[in-house]
């Protein structure tokens, strides 16, 4: 079983709450989601694996069982090119859970006009594998956010 932890610090909002159909309706696969502290600037890895996919507003971190954890930094940042975003890791390196990823600014997302929050996806899972997902309650980077069997 894999427990993959919270990616940053904030309040637990599940994917359902998340403003956006393709993470809301569970389209990328299931998890949950962090209404990030706007104080909170590091992004740290939800798992110890190797980085898979690396892009300033998202990364994705496999772990030795094969699951791929997407963290998703704010909705639609995409849009901002990288602005805001500073990588402290590079696509192939191996990472500790809890090892800082991405240096962010939820604040200065928001002040862009793009939601903050932040989804955390199971990919190529089935809901039924997840357990004990985190829907609420505040967060401190390297809570339990949810257990993948």
């Amino acid at each position: 079983m894999t427990s993959v932890t919270s990616p940053l610090a904030g309040r637990a909002i599940g994917l359902a709450a998340v403003p956006d159909p393709v993470f809301s309706g569970a389209m990328v696969g299931p998890g949950t989601a962090i209404d990030p502290a706007r104080d909170s600037t590091e992004a740290v890895s939800p798992v110890d694996g190797v980085v898979v996919s690396l892009h300033p507003h998202a990364y994705v971190v496999v772990d030795s069982d094969g699951h791929g954890v997407l963290t998703h930094l704010g909705i639609d940042t995409v849009q901002l090119n990288g602005e805001g975003f500073e990588l402290l890791v590079n696509k192939g390196d191996t990472v500790t859970r809890g090892q800082v990823v991405i240096r962010w600014n939820p604040a200065a997302v928001e002040a862009a006009g793009k939601s903050p929050i932040c989804p955390v996806v199971a990919l190529e899972a089935s809901a039924e594998s997840l357990s004990d997902v985190a829907e609420s309650g505040d967060m401190k980077a390297g809570d339990v956010l949810f257990n993948w069997k």
